[in-house]
């Protein structure tokens, strides 16, 4: 632990356009290999590419998104590098002139308080292909589908101290433009794919370390682990009297460990030079302003409105507000039931835990915001118990009709006449002399443990059915009488 984390991460984000960015083939996840691939994704002589207007109003909406400046007018220039997959030769990038440059994005930590993350940048370019290695016995097939799908890749200086730093940075980004609609971010399909830029240094130095990069961390949990895994890693090259190489690494998540794939390259070695092809981007004010008048609410002022206003807590509200479908249902729950607090905690509790058990996400749940917000009506109304409401709740899910339908089939109203509750009350106390005679010699503490008995037994009784409150309050005074 003598050693300090310093990284910056690089996050390439697929835009959420339907063709790609300079030709017209689909940009839809899933198709057979190499039919999404024209031929200016192959590089054909002759042909030239076009620029999506969308992937520029895309990358506007982000700048503005985390308050970034933007670039009034950005180039292409092509980065020089052989692949298999990279069928041009080159890639059609932004390195001199990005289209979205300095920012700062403020990132919400588990204790309540932003961590602010300076965004260097964020620039356009064009996607690779995929090399596919496990398809064929000694041989590597060439997937072209991606050759040419927009992305955005974001930049950020080296903030970054921890692995729960950086991980909460990639939620809040996730969050974020899921919430502006620029991309679905799905890391499993190659949306969000992150790099990481890491070193170490001595605690209290000012001077930096050699970082190395691992490239392409394609989930939360495995950017986290890899960066546990490469800090063990130098840190045990350094504390032995070794030096770090810089280079380029993976991680391999079935051994939990980095290993190297090349040697870094700086970008003298890409041979950057403006794309010739494609005339510079000019943006005006006016361009700018109108895409900032088309943003939505963001999560950082939707999470104080949700304090504000539904008066949730801290804690409910950083569950509710990253996934901007799951806010959505909150809130249509809350306004259709009235009461906030408790429909947060049964989205957050029953749905929540029924979501996972079938591995749906909260659009495709089968128990709607309405038919929810109805349950949740009759748990304040008094009508349900808690206990009654988990029985509702599963018949919900298991479309059985809407909450006053099942409680009217099944029989489920909770009792809270008075009258009817203090005869159970009094027909137990009768029924229990001994466990009374024990309540009444007993101390404080016993006789709480001697009250959950006859609750027990009244709740029995009334096949659950029992206002709680109700019977506690009534039992108190029943019992303290014989005292």
């Amino acid at each position: 632990m003598n050693w300090e984390i310093v990284m910056g991460l690089e996050v390439h984000l697929q835009l959420a356009t339907q063709s790609k960015i300079f030709s017209g083939s689909s940009t839809q996840f899933g198709a057979s290999p190499n039919v999404q691939a024209d031929a200016v994704d192959l590089g054909m002589p002759g042909m030239l590419p076009v620029l999506n207007e969308e992937a520029v109003r895309h990358a506007v909406t982000f700048g503005l998104g985390i308050g970034a400046r933007i670039g009034h007018r950005s180039v292409f220039d092509r980065k020089n590098y052989f692949y298999p997959d990279l069928p041009k030769g080159y890639q059609v990038s932004q390195f001199f002139a990005p289209i979205v440059c300095e920012g700062i994005f403020e990132v919400p930590l588990e204790n309540g308080s932003l961590y602010p993350i300076r965004i260097t940048r964020a620039h356009l370019e064009e996607d690779a292909g995929k090399s596919v290695h496990d398809e064929f016995a000694h041989e590597t097939g060439i997937d072209l589908n991606r050759a040419g799908t927009p992305l955005l890749e974001i930049v950020t200086e080296p903030d970054f101290r921890s692995a729960e730093q950086a991980v909460a940075y990639l939620k809040a980004l996730h969050s974020l433009v899921t919430y502006l609609g620029i991309s679905d971010g799905n890391m499993a399909e190659g949306s969000m794919r992150c790099d990481i830029n890491i070193s170490l240094r001595k605690k209290g130095s000012d001077e930096l370390g050699t970082r190395t990069e691992i490239k392409n961390v394609n989930s939360f949990r495995f950017v986290e682990r890899a960066i546990y895994s490469e800090y063990e890693r130098q840190a045990e090259i350094l504390e032995s009297g070794g030096a770090i190489t810089q280079e380029t690494r993976l991680y391999d998540a079935d051994r939990d460990t980095t290993r190297s794939m090349r040697s870094k390259e700086v970008a003298n070695d890409y041979r950057y030079f403006p794309e010739p092809d494609l005339l510079p981007i000019v943006i005006d004010e006016a361009y700018i302003d109108a895409v900032r008048q088309s943003l939505p609410e963001l999560p950082t002022a939707k999470r104080e409105r949700f304090l504000a206003e539904y008066g949730v807590s801290e804690y409910a509200a950083s569950l509710l507000v990253p996934n901007h479908d799951m806010a959505d249902y909150f809130e249509s729950v809350a306004k259709a039931s009235g009461a906030s607090k408790l429909a947060a905690n049964l989205i957050l509790g029953d749905l929540t835990a029924a979501l996972n058990r079938h591995e749906l996400s909260i659009t495709e749940s089968p128990v709607s915001a309405e038919r929810l917000g109805g349950l949740v009506s009759r748990v304040e109304d008094g009508t349900l118990s808690s206990k009654l409401a988990k029985q509702v709740f599963d018949a919900l899910w298991e479309g059985e009709g809407d909450a006053d339908q099942i409680i009217a089939a099944r029989g489920l109203k909770q009792v809270s006449d008075s009258s009817a509750l203090e005869a159970m009350v009094t027909e137990v106390i009768a029924n229990n002399p001994d466990q009374v005679a024990q309540y009444i010699a007993a101390d404080e503490a016993k006789r709480k443990k001697l009250s959950g008995f006859f609750v027990g037994q009244i709740m029995k009784a009334s096949k659950g059915q029992a206002n709680p409150q109700m019977i506690n309050q009534l039992l108190l005074e029943k019992l303290e009488s014989q005292s």
